[in-house]
């Protein structure tokens, strides 16, 4: 049998459950707000940004002489806990809510009376003793505890994110050291160009990963600069002198993220611009690491009827119907997540196009777009890492035959026999199908076959030298 306590806020009063750490006003949320299905519980880093927020304002508020050391001993003490990972299924309220935010402000706020209260030794909801608005919220606004609490989750978020492209990325290289020596055929506009190796091209991988690791670490001080302190619209109503500057010194010091207050707290207190940057750094990401996999694709395309290039490690039966059958099912799923997150952007756009004066009230949803495509995002690498990049194998002989049956590799030949005789010998090739080795050194004679062999030598061809006759 549950045991329920009465809470109580300006449009009445609810049971709440006695073993619950929420209140009234979280309770009113999970009712009003069932969009996605997805709590804040999903994101702890979200709640871990909460504890470091309502921390570093419970300490500047106890230096400034406006809340009790008692009732800031409490708060920290709550706050500890939530960093630590406690309470996480506390937090009911879902990510997509009306009101900017409020809604998870206070489940932030009651959870840490609530936790706090039996510190000092009452019960839960004896809010008189130490209040979620009165106390835990002091010298706040959702409008600045909110935004505040994302960017540092985001932050810390994006840390991980880079992480995992950096191990990402180590794989496509060491992939690269492994296939240098396999030849194959480069390829523009789907058509054979000129040789090269699978391990230049999976280094090219490696390198372009690289540069979106810096591009995501630099975006990260996109974020740093924070509003606490602005209260409700950033005049820092109801807030002491010298507590914006304080709070965020603590926030820096509690957090470890390099915080630093806005020098425009009004400004701040709007503006999206930051997160719309982060999140197109993200669509970057999602870009290139889908053409990346559309690349997997087409090279283990066949395996008789494709390039057959490269061989994905065997995952799963790709047909019901067609026995043998197997699927690049890997790059496949990482495809459909970079879609998302590339569909997630244009949400943030409008929402953070949507702000109107002095607040943005679509704060939530970018939140949650944010979160959802760092999340998949970080999973999508390790996913292909661990799954596929890690398990790939080369056809080299396939590969090598591939190249010196090709047309293309008579390009190697424009500084000694010109451009017209070229295009003239790949005319007769393409037509005849025979090679162009046949028709230069054997029929023609427009070159030795020593030449023939200083020019199509592998270190000539993926490395290649101006050869003239």
């Amino acid at each position: 049998m549950t045991n329920y306590r009465t809470e109580h806020d300006f449009l009445g009063e609810k049971q709440i459950p006695e073993n619950s750490y929420f209140g009234v006003q979280t309770l009113r949320a999970q009712e009003n707000f069932n969009i996605t299905g997805i709590p804040l519980s999903a994101y702890p880093v979200f709640i871990k940004a909460f504890g470091y927020v309502k921390k570093a304002a419970a300490l500047a508020n106890r230096d400034l002489g406006v809340l009790d050391a008692k009732k800031a001993e409490a708060i920290s003490y709550a706050c500890d806990r939530l960093i630590a990972g406690e309470f996480v299924d506390q937090f009911i309220t879902d990510m997509i809510q009306g009101g900017a935010g409020t809604s998870t402000n206070m489940n932030a706020n009651e959870v840490i009376a609530n936790v706090g209260l039996e510190f000092l030794g009452y019960s839960k909801g004896d809010y008189q003793h130490l209040h979620p608005n009165n106390d835990v919220n002091m010298s706040q606004s959702t409008n600045d505890a909110y935004p505040t609490a994302l960017q540092i989750a985001t932050f810390l978020k994006m840390e991980d994110f880079a992480e995992s492209l950096q191990s990402l990325q180590k794989a496509f290289y060491e992939k690269g050291q492994e296939f240098k020596s396999v030849l194959k055929m480069g390829r523009t506009q789907l058509q054979d160009a000129v040789p090269m190796t699978l391990g230049q091209e999976f280094n090219a991988i490696s390198t372009t990963l690289g540069d979106d690791i810096h591009k995501i670490r630099s975006a990260e001080n996109l974020i740093i600069e924070v509003n606490m302190g602005a209260t409700a619209i950033g005049t820092g109503v109801n807030a002491p002198e010298g507590y914006a500057e304080l709070c965020v010194k603590y926030l820096a010091d509690i957090s470890k993220v390099p915080v630093v207050l806005a020098p425009d707290l009004i400004e701040a207190t709007v503006d999206m611009g930051a997160f719309v940057q982060i999140s197109a750094a993200l669509k970057r990401s999602a870009i290139k690491l889908s053409k990346i996999c559309n690349d997997l694709r087409l090279l283990s395309s066949g395996p008789r009827c494709g390039l057959n290039e490269i061989n994905l490690p065997p995952l799963q039966p790709g047909s019901s119907i067609m026995p043998g059958k197997v699927n690049p099912v890997i790059p496949e799923v990482v495809n459909q997540t970079c879609f998302y997150v590339i569909g997630a952007d244009l949400t943030i756009s409008l929402a953070a196009e949507a702000g109107q004066l002095q607040l943005n009230v679509m704060e939530p949803v970018i939140a949650f777009s944010l979160f959802t495509s760092l999340e998949y995002m970080m999973r999508a690498c390790k996913t292909l890492e661990e799954k596929c990049v890690k398990g790939i194998t080369a056809n080299a002989e396939h590969t090598k035959q591939q190249v010196m049956k090709s047309i293309g590799i008579v390009t190697q030949l424009n500084p000694i026999l010109g451009y017209e005789l070229c295009s003239d010998i790949a005319k007769e090739a393409l037509e005849s199908g025979k090679s162009i080795h046949d028709i230069v050194v054997i029929e023609r004679e427009l070159i030795s076959q020593s030449k023939w062999d200083e020019i199509y030598s592998l270190e000539n061809l993926i490395n290649p030298k101006f050869i003239a006759s």
